[in-house]
């Protein structure tokens, strides 16, 4: 998302029409506030395009070519990309340790190469771990309301020749009593100064069945998902998305018309259930207050 942000910037300021400086200040504004506004949970966006911010107010200072300015912006947002998919590669270098030599491994949504730059945060693990001789199952909960495991995250393992099959959401507590799941690793979309996790609508459950079933959960996300100015998850704003992902599956509507539906994005797994948050600087562990403000200054 924050690469996606990023090139968005640079190319809105490329694409203006703006006739002078003050003119493209003004419409950089509205580019940058538009796409801040698309996805308020994910504190990457905000990240990226806080980048961008103060780059252009740097560069827009030193020249009036919106060309030389458009460039600069590119660029950035360019090594943006590159620097994502070293820092996923270096996720799933540390993560890959956590995980059992052979078993089978729960994922949730997507985070993997779809939904970053390249290779993935909890996919790049699971990707890491194989490429070093382990032996992984995936089972990839299919994510209901908008199926982004069952249509992403089983093409992209798939595609891969990585061993996955797709489960539907109410499974898993199933299987973890059964003792087919040995580990669960899942994305983040912000994490809080304590350790909380903002995440796909879904991993919070999963979660706590994990936990019951002294199965190791774990989260994979860079450092740019930390978000210390938010001292807990109660204070992380969660999108509401479009009714129709609820009321709708593949066009077909399976709601009786006239029947509200809720459809939060995301929910919070407080830090008492998450095992290891595994970073692009590498692992913290509880206490997280501390640990991951250590990795954030390491």
């Amino acid at each position: 998302i924050g690469v996606a942000a990023a090139m968005g910037v640079a190319l809105g300021v490329r694409d203006s029409k703006a006739g002078n400086m003050s003119e493209l200040r003004e419409e950089f504004n509205e580019i940058t506030e538009t796409l801040a506004s698309t996805r308020p949970t994910a504190v990457n966006l905000f990240w990226a395009i806080e980048r961008m911010k103060r780059l252009f107010k740097e560069i827009a200072s030193d020249s009036s070519d919106k060309r030389v300015i458009a460039d600069r912006l590119i660029h950035e947002a360019l090594a943006i990309q590159a620097e994502d998919i070293e820092g996923n590669k270096r996720i799933g270098r540390f993560g890959q340790e956590l995980l059992p030599n052979s078993g089978t491994i729960l994922t949730h949504c997507n985070a993997g190469a779809l939904a970053t730059a390249g290779y993935g945060t909890a996919l790049g693990v699971i990707r890491a771990a194989i490429e070093n001789g382990k032996q992984l199952h995936v089972l990839a909960g299919e994510t209901r309301p908008f199926l982004q495991g069952a249509r992403l995250t089983a093409w992209e393992l798939w595609k891969d020749d990585i061993d996955v099959r797709v489960i539907s959401d109410n499974m898993a507590g199933s299987f973890m009593r059964q003792g087919l799941i040995d580990a669960v690793i899942v994305g983040a979309d912000r994490i809080a100064a304590n350790g909380d996790v903002a995440n796909k609508i879904g991993t919070y459950s999963l979660a706590v069945l994990a936990k019951q079933h002294e199965i190791p959960f774990y989260v994979a996300a860079p450092l740019s998902t930390l978000d210390l100015r938010i001292p807990d998850g109660s204070s992380i704003p969660i999108e509401q998305r479009d009714p129709a992902e609820v009321t709708h599956i593949g066009g077909v509507r399976v709601v009786p018309d006239g029947v509200p539906v809720f459809n939060p994005a995301f929910d919070v797994t407080p830090n008492s259930f998450v095992t290891a948050i595994i970073t692009d600087r590498g692992v913290a562990v509880p206490p997280y207050i501390e640990n991951l403000r250590r990795l954030n200054h390491f």
